[in-house]
Order: structure tokens, then C-alpha cells, then sequence
């Protein structure tokens, strides 16, 4: 079960993950990512990572929290950005294959959060 309080943990983590990968992309990584010229697919899963870690913090300070978007955005950032984190570092051009999946479940969850809209009190 999915409460307000361990949802908002999990958002928080996600959010201070985006962060510190941010800047490790930028500063730790950044002879790798550019020797892989795969630079721009890391600030892509930033990018995605973090939009999607305050969308969870946002979800889950509703009463009740709305669940099923919630996890559809913490699996489509997992899968959406972590694959895209793997194939910046790895060059593994495979994992591209993978991505899809994470947009899909990115895609389930505003979409499911436009048709319940009216039905979720905020």
C-alpha cells in the first residue's frame, strides 16, 4: 500500500538522484560522455529523471495519493531514464531498445492522470 509518507520519501530520493547524477554526469563523467559523444543522452535522462521525481512528490502529497500514475512515473523513470543513464556510460546501443518501455510507462501515467482528473480530489 502506497502512503503519503512513503511516497514522499521515495519522490525525495528520486529527486536528490537526479541531482547527484546531474552534476556526477557533468563533472565525474564528463571525459566518458564525451569520448562517447553520448553527453546529450545523459542531460536527456536528467532531464526526464528529475521532471518525473517532483511529478512523484507531487502525487504523493494528495489525500489519498494517486497511486497508479505515481507508479507508472517511478517505473517509466527507472526503466525511461536508467536505460538511457546505461547506454551514455556503456555506449551499448542495444539498451535504446529498452527506452520505449520506460516512455510508455511515462505516457500511462499522464494519460491516466487526464482521465481521472476529475474523479482525484487534490
Amino acid at each position: 500500500m502506497l502512503t503519503n509518507t512513503s511516497a514522499t520519501r521515495v519522490a525525495a530520493i528520486a529527486g536528490f538522484l537526479a541531482v547527484a547524477l546531474g552534476a556526477f554526469g557533468a563533472h565525474g563523467l564528463k571525459e566518458i560522455l564525451a569520448q562517447n559523444g553520448t553527453a546529450a543522452i545523459w542531460e536527456t535522462a536528467v532531464f526526464y529523471h528529475f521532471i518525473h521525481a517532483v511529478m512523484l512528490f507531487v502525487l504523493a502529497e494528495r489525500k489519498p495519493p494517486a497511486a497508479g500514475p505515481w507508479w507508472c512515473f517511478l517505473a517509466g523513470m527507472v526503466v525511461f531514464s536508467g536505460s538511457l543513464y546505461l547506454l551514455a556510460v556503456t555506449n551499448a546501443h542495444w539498451l535504446g531498445a529498452v527506452t520505449p518501455l520506460g516512455g510508455i510507462s511515462l505516457l500511462a501515467g499522464w494519460l491516466w492522470l487526464a482521465i481521472t482528473a476529475a474523479r482525484v480530489k487534490a
